[in-house]
């Protein structure tokens, strides 16, 4: 039997080491938990890397850098065994605060709290880290520094809060039969999802797996919406309508413990813009999308869906890229 609370151990050594550390001693602090061959994954502009040197240079440094006092307020943790049956994984989710002192990927520092979402899997094997999905809200900062690079967005823009129930930090061990029942129903409704690509998924459908006051964390971008109608009036219906010909690409992470659950993909998901969604035309040309979703079950039903999707990124392969311009305007 796979020794989740040992996996979970050395992810929370590796938090405290690394948060406690600034600098160049950022480098040696983490050193000691990453396989030499580290795969690390990130949002862009930061995208793949294969050395912790790299890693904590271009990552961390400036984070801690940029921020200062910068905190990890978890909200979520728990591990799992991918669905290949092989891998193992520990995941965190929650926000990094502090104060903006310094310029971070040239969104201009405010001088005041900045909150920065952040979704965070680890795969453990041989008791070292060697994969890494890690995933921050780019276009939150961004919001709130006043700097708005997209159309007005169909969900709320609000801090996202943790579970209703402030029980998503799973640091002992729980049943494994909860977790089975909670990746059951996600596989369930990941398979309604794809079922009904193409068309407006009818709210009995969404209702099968989802409680009727759902609520859903969208990315800075999209937003935050509440309940089955205004998920779908609010998120669903405009994301489908806004694309074509989705492709379904599979997970490099996806497991459940207790009554929690979350995948990753790189990417999740290929679709092509027929136009309108996040205020962009058409284009014939199909895209990818990287995507977070963390998952809470009430129940017999998914209750809380906490999700963040690498925009930049989607953006950078029409032609767009929001980083720059936003670096050239704070010039």
């Amino acid at each position: 039997m796979t020794d989740y609370q040992t996996h979970k151990a050395l992810v929370l050594d590796y938090y405290r080491a690394l948060d406690n550390a600034s600098g160049d001693a950022i480098t040696e602090a983490i050193a000691p938990y990453f396989s030499e061959s580290v795969d690390f994954k990130a949002v862009h502009p930061f995208n793949e890397i294969t050395n912790i040197e790299r890693v904590a240079g271009e990552i961390w440094q400036p984070l801690h850098s940029a921020f200062s006092h910068l905190q990890r307020r978890m909200d979520v943790f728990f591990a799992g065994t991918s669905i290949d049956g092989e891998s193992d994984w520990v995941v965190s989710m929650g926000h990094f605060m502090g104060l903006h002192d310094r310029a971070w990927l040239g969104i201009r520092p405010t001088g005041r709290i900045a909150m920065i979402r952040y979704a965070d899997f680890n795969q453990v094997k041989d008791g070292k880290i060697v994969q890494t999905g890690f995933f921050v809200d780019i276009i939150g900062v961004m919001k709130q520094a006043g700097i708005n690079p997209l159309p007005t967005q169909t969900g709320a823009e609000l801090i996202t809060p943790g579970p209703r129930t402030h029980d998503g930090l799973l640091f002992d061990a729980h049943p494994p039969e909860e977790g089975a029942a909670t990746l059951d129903l996600l596989h369930r409704m990941i398979d309604d999802l794809v079922a009904t690509y193409g068309k407006r998924m009818l709210a009995d459908e969404l209702r099968r797996t989802w409680c009727e006051d759902m609520a859903w964390y969208g990315p800075s971008g999209i937003g935050a919406t509440y309940s089955v109608e205004r998920y779908q009036k609010q998120h669903q219906y405009p994301f489908r309508e806004g694309f074509k010909d989705f492709s379904l690409n599979g997970h490099v992470a996806r497991f459940a413990e207790g009554h929690y659950a979350g995948f990753f993909g790189w990417p999740n998901l290929t679709l092509t813009p027929v136009g309108g969604f996040l205020g962009l035309p058409a284009n014939d040309q199909p895209t990818h999308m990287r995507v977070v979703d963390i998952y809470r079950r009430e129940g017999d039903k998914l209750a809380e869906n906490w999700v963040l999707i690498d925009i930049p990124w989607w953006l950078q392969q029409q032609g767009i890229d929001v980083l720059a311009r936003t670096e050239a305007h704070a010039s």
